[in-house]
Formats: C-alpha cells, structure tokens, sequence
C-alpha cells in the first residue's frame, strides 16, 4: 500500500463522523502494518481508542501495543484479560514483553507469566529485574553465540539450523567456555570467509560491549556515534547476556526528544489524554510558576514608591522582563540539547559560558540601542533610554548564566532541567530584569 492510501484510510477511520461498519473499518485496519495501526490510536479520542483497538486480531494487538507509547500502552492493556494479553504478547520479543508487563500490577504481571512457557517466562523475568532506563532494561536475551574454537562451516551450519535468526542480526558474539564475552562476528565476515578459517581468526577483538547497568541515554549515543545496529550487553562479571538492537534504542531518543519537549512546557501525556488526567499531569508546574509569579511580584513591590512616582515605569518593565526570558530560553534549549547528547563536560564548559556571553553582550548592545531609541521617541527623556539599555543587557547577561548553570545545577540534584529548567530561568530573569530597571530608575530618577 502507497502513501496516499495509508493516509486516506487513516483519514477514514479517525473521521468520528463516518458511517462504515466496524466490518469496514476491520477492513482498512487489516490492509496496515501494526506502526500505521498504532499512529491511528495515538491520534484517536480515548472511547475511539478502545473501538479501533477491540476490531483487531489478537495476533496483532501485540505488535501493535509495542509500537504505542508508554501511556496508551498502558490504557489499552488494562481493558483486556489476562488470557488474551498474555495470547497477544507471546510473538515479541522478550524485551518488548518486559516493556509491556514491567508496567502492570505485580499480581497481573505474575499471572501472565505463569501462562507462559517456562523459556519464554525466564528470559521475561531476567529482563524484568533491571530498571528501563537501563541498558538492562533494553536487553534483549534472544542472541546467538559461538566459540572461538569453530570454524566458519560450523557456525554457517549453525545459523542454516536456525528456524530463522532473532531481528536485526547482523552479528553473533564469540564468548568463552564460561561465557565470557570475546569478540563480535559480522554476517558479512561469515559469508566472505573461508570455511576452514576459525572464528578467532576472523572476529573482532576490539568492540566492547555494553554492561548492563549503563545509562539508556548513554546506550543510545553509543549507538550514534558507531553507527551500530546491535550491540552485545554483558553482566558486572563479563558474562554475555543478550543484545541491544536499534530499534530500542530507537525507542529511547523518541522518549527523550517527547520528555525534553514536553518538560519545557511542563506537560507529560498523551495528546488526547481525558481532561482529568490532564489537568493532574499539568496542575503541579502551573503551581511552581505561580510561585515564581509571585516572587517576581514581590520583586516589583520593593519598588513601588518608585512606581508611584514614575507611572510610566510600568509600562516597560514588561520589555527587560521578556527580552530576558527569550534570551535564557535560547540558551536552555542549546544547553539541554548538549546535556542530551552528552557534548557538554567540564573540559568544554568554560567555552560554552564564554560564546554565550559574548552572543548576549553582541545581542545586547545592538537590542538596547533599539530599545533606547525606541524609548526616547516614546518619552523624549533620554535617561530613561540610557537605563532602560542598561538594564536590557544586564539582564541578557543574566539570563546566558542562568540559561547555562541551572540545567547542570538541576541535573547534579538529580532533577529533571527539561522540566524544571523553564520555570527557574524565567523566575531569574524576570526577577533579575525588574532588579536592573527599578533599581536603576530609583537611583538615577528618583
């Protein structure tokens, strides 16, 4: 099926106004793959949701709930039995199970590990002792592995027995007697060489695999930046216990580029979420930024005689303010970004701090001879224009070093800076901006 027709039917089907069947719709959904099915969830209403996912062979709600992020995985899971869960999962992989059942009520996951067979059910369960935000988490223990003592016609009569080979392979792993990891042996190196090589003559010594307990993130840059499709994770002792593959740690930066984006807005749901939900998900960082309001309030209150003398003071605070916040959004967001992709260390950090302040002394200097011209026009007083310049790159500066330290202050304390990021440096700025301009103003005009 073309494009055109993928997005006609999908057009159809999320159409909460059409008059087909569910007969019909069965139809439409049968003729698309489980990711095509899943996009149409994720942009259904939740009662349109659950329609949609009831029409589906329960050969397919498997592939299809792996496909779905975390949070409508989880609605659409908690409406079906256990029978027919454990019926839809038992094609996937084992570690797209654990990122299915790790969710669940302890009692319903063993439930539906006790419906499993006793293979199946041991590399579910070694998957589910690491956290998912490890590399652990991402494990895979379908891998296929040989020793170094064989020979290449060995391992190809090896994979040839193979009812067929795990996804995404395109190696196996050498390991010792003890399994202990050894080296890695490409597909391609297996076909181009000779059947009497052995495999230490032709593996590679030189690929260190992923323990166990790294970061997801950090598993995930790994991959970037060797181009890797799969990777073999070994446990504290060295022992090979599974493999990592590309389409989870494709999973992991979607999950990362969502949480980063959302975070900067303070939200985390799912886009058709019920208002209930939310309003709950979003309730607490309207709250943080009313706390912030008010500190910036109380900022403006210290100068209020000022205020009651120079009305018209009122009417440009609000342009120090915002240019400050716009400012320290702008290097938030370059922060977060190097964070994420972990470009920003120590070694380089003074750099960062050091471009971004001659960008906000450069910005500052041509925005303020704006603003001061503009000022001056508008009031025909030119010390006000001169302080309210001041002002604007005083706070320009401010809002670089806030932009820069609070992401990594925030990160040390093992909080999240694309989520809390956004409300510490406006709360900054805005206190920094009415600071510079009221103060400057009450000293020189008062």
């Amino acid at each position: 099926m073309d494009n055109l027709d993928i997005q006609e039917n999908l057009k159809i089907i999320l159409d909460e106004h059409s008059d087909l069947s569910a007969n019909e719709i069965r139809r439409l959904l049968n003729k698309m793959s489980s990711s095509e099915i899943a996009h149409a969830l994720e942009s259904s209403p939740p009662k349109q949701r659950q329609l949609l996912f009831s029409l589906l062979n329960i050969d397919e709600e498997g592939d299809v709930l792996s496909d779905l992020g975390e949070e409508i995985q989880q609605d659409l899971v908690s409406n079906i039995s256990n029978d027919e869960l454990a019926e839809a999962v038992k094609e996937l992989e084992p570690d797209e199970v654990v990122d299915i059942l790790q969710k669940l009520p302890e009692d319903r996951m063993k439930n539906i590990l006790s419906k499993m067979s006793l293979r199946d059910r041991q590399r579910i369960e070694l998957g589910l002792t690491f956290p998912d935000d490890t590399a652990g988490g991402l494990l895979n223990t379908d891998v296929i592995s040989v020793r170094p003592s064989h020979t290449i016609e060995v391992v190809i009569n090896y994979l040839r027995d193979q009812d067929e080979l795990p996804q995404n392979t395109d190696k196996i792993f050498v390991v010792s007697k003890s399994d202990e990891y050894v080296g890695e042996l490409s597909i391609s190196k297996i076909i181009t060489s000779k059947l009497s090589l052995t495999v230490r003559e032709v593996m590679e010594t030189d690929v260190l695999p992923i323990t166990v307990n790294q970061d997801d993130k950090e598993v995930a840059t790994l991959f970037e930046r060797n181009d890797l499709i799969s990777s073999a994770v070994v446990d504290m002792s060295g022992k090979l216990i599974g493999r990592i593959t590309i389409d989870d740690v494709v999973d992991v930066i979607r999950e990362d580029a969502d949480q980063n984006f959302l975070g900067m807005a303070g939200v985390a749901e799912d886009t058709f979420a019920p208002p209930g939900r939310a309003a709950k998900s979003r309730v607490f960082w309207l709250s943080m930024n009313l706390i912030t309001a008010f500190i910036a309030s109380m900022t403006i209150n210290i100068f209020k005689d000022t205020l009651d003398q120079i009305v018209y003071l009122a009417v440009l605070m609000p342009i120090v303010a915002s240019m400050g916040g716009v400012a320290a959004t702008q290097t938030l967001t370059i922060v977060l970004r190097g964070l994420t992709l972990e470009q920003i260390s120590s070694s380089n950090l003074r750099w960062l701090l050091k471009r971004e302040l001659a960008v906000s002394i450069l910005n500052g200097i041509v925005l303020s001879v704006l603003v001061g011209a503009a000022t001056y026009i508008w009031f025909d007083e030119i010390i006000l224009s001169v302080l309210i310049s001041c002002a604007l790159i005083i706070n320009l500066i401010s809002s670089v070093m806030a932009g820069v330290f609070v992401p990594l202050i925030l990160r040390h304390f093992k909080q999240d800076p694309a989520i809390a990021g956004s409300v510490v440096v406006t709360t900054v700025t805005d206190v920094i901006g009415f600071l510079s301009f009221l103060g400057l103003a009450t000293i020189f005009l008062i």
